[in-house]
């Protein structure tokens, strides 16, 4: 047997973490290739050894990077729910009912999931520090601008926020792939949970900081005005400290080349469990949508219905509160028992997030019944609900990235990001606003009553309750392809990576061979 036919395993598995293989840098060199190639061509794929390169990504280099990564997620979740910790001073000061009220989450949304796909795009060819620096500034400066928006000009409120969705879409969909690319196996489960700890702490602060700040300088506007500093900040920390690690560096994979985009988006589509796990979150982000906005102002009113009034920005602490500790309790638990269940169950991952979206389901509906005449056990209820919901956050995200090749994640996330908003948090506000604004007809003195509001606010938002039922089952079908759909990009992955020496002898082999035919020619 020849030395290419014995040695072709490639030497990792998918449990070498940071420690043991450490990845090529390369910053500046594009990994662009759309010539044609048919859809079931998988990437050409070599293995570089971490020590024959000088310019490897160091351990600490790596902890150091998912900590800017953790930080600049944080404000993107800070900034986006700041809007709600001050929701009804930007009710009083732009005149606006609570369907209105809905559209700055929808048209945020909107513009995030339309510019996701360009994003993954880019991600996926180009050198994505570069294009994560540009977004961020973007975005610090469009959220500074629409603090100054004056209360004649609504609309062009709505635009500001919306245009704040095109710098999170760069950042939201390609973190997570740089990632993946300096960690595998259970390092990277617990990377992403560090990572994904940003969205209920981000989301936490933007309820207590947008709430304090704006009392204490006595304008809603200040609140808008923290993030896009620290925004400035972390754009300073991606260009100076980041460094880009190699496409699938983690898997031992070096020299990835990319497919055309159609036949990257035809592989997506078709991944089973790609497809049914995004659905899922799909429901996770129309219910996250819905109680993100409308959950604070929906408290007050509670409050308010049992006779004692609870200031905008109490309201806001204790909800932001709730929210700190549910979602880090939530993520941690997520990710280790993800981890550890693995080991007795290779479809542990689905099944964790199903059990989290069905056990949230009845927390939910009995914190939405008691709301009215027990505002204290709804405060428990909520939060164990939101530690059931924040189960999924970095489980979701690990199975895209172990069931998607390195050279489609980026596309995969913009996709993922497209449906889960499109179908989700892009239109649950305003669907919840309208309903609440329909409803309200029903009695004298519509949605100006908090009394009114209560009502017609716990009846729209019972909605959330059956989605949360959906979501569950949808990724109970998920784990019936789990397994398979996760070998597949292994293998498509490993199947042609070759090392230094079998590459030598493979060009042996066809050089020896192509001597042969032409010696049988002659």
């Amino acid at each position: 047997m020849s030395t290419y036919d014995s040695n072709l395993s490639p030497p990792f598995d998918d449990l070498v973490q940071l420690t043991d293989m450490e990845v090529a840098v390369s910053d500046e060199q594009p990994i662009v290739n759309d010539s044609g190639r048919n859809t079931m061509e998988t990437p050409d794929v070599t293995v570089v050894s971490p020590t024959d390169d000088p310019n490897h990504i160091s351990k600490a280099r790596g902890y150091v990077i998912v900590l800017i990564l953790f930080l600049i997620n944080l404000l993107n979740y800070m900034d986006r729910f700041t809007i709600a910790g001050v929701l009804k001073d930007i009710q009083l000061f732009y005149g606006i009912s609570n369907s209105e009220d809905g559209l700055l989450q929808t048209s945020f949304i909107s513009f995030y999931m339309i510019f996701s796909p360009i994003f993954g795009y880019l991600g996926d060819r180009f050198v994505r520090k570069y294009i994560m620096a540009g977004g961020i500034l973007f975005w610090a400066l469009v959220t500074f601008g629409g603090s100054f928006v004056p209360s004649k000009h609504f609309w062009g409120f709505i635009i500001m926020r919306g245009m704040v969705g095109v710098g999170e879409a760069s950042y939201s969909t390609i973190a997570p792939t740089i990632i993946a690319d300096l960690f595998s196996g259970g390092m990277r489960t617990r990377a992403l949970m560090i990572f994904y700890f940003a969205i209920p702490v981000g989301s936490g602060l933007g309820y207590i900081v947008g709430s304090n700040v704006a009392e204490a300088f006595h304008a809603w506007q200040y609140a808008l005005r923290v993030t896009p500093i620290l925004g400035v900040i972390s754009v300073v920390l991606i260009m100076v400290f980041l460094k880009e690690p190699v496409r699938g560096g983690s898997d031992g994979a070096h020299g990835l080349k990319n497919t055309s985009f159609l036949t990257d988006l035809k592989a997506i589509l078709t991944n089973k469990s790609f497809m049914l796990s995004s659905l899922g979150f799909t429901c996770v982000a129309f219910t996250t949508g819905a109680l993100a906005l409308w959950g604070p102002i929906f408290m007050q009113d509670a409050s308010t219905v049992v006779g004692n009034p609870t200031k905008a920005s109490t309201v806001a602490l204790i909800f932001g509160g709730i929210t700190v500790v549910a979602g880090f309790i939530g993520v941690a638990l997520g990710a280790e028992s993800s981890r550890r269940y693995k080991l007795i169950n290779p479809r542990a991952d689905p099944l964790i997030c199903a059990f989290g979206l069905l056990i949230c389901t009845p927390f939910l509906f009995f914190a939405l019944v008691l709301s009215g005449t027990q505002p204290a056990v709804t405060w428990v209820l909520i939060f164990l609900g939101e530690v059931a919901l924040c189960l999924n956050w970095a489980i979701i995200a690990d199975i895209l990235l172990y069931v998607v090749i390195p050279t489609r994640r980026s596309a995969a996330e913009a996709v993922q990001i497209l449906m889960s908003h499109l179908l989700g948090d892009a239109g649950s506000p305003f669907l919840i606003g309208v309903i609440a604004d329909a409803s309200a007809k029903r009695y004298d003195g519509g949605n100006d009553n908090p009394a009114i509001q209560f009502v017609t606010l716990q009846e729209s938002l019972y909605i959330t309750t059956f989605i949360c039922v959906l979501g569950g089952a949808f990724f109970l079908a998920c784990a019936l392809f789990i397994v398979q759909d996760k070998t597949a990009a292994e293998q498509a992955t490993k199947e042609r990576s070759l090392t230094g020496e079998d590459n030598a002898a493979y060009e042996d082999f066809v050089n020896s061979s192509s001597a042969g035919l032409n010696q049988d020619k002659r």
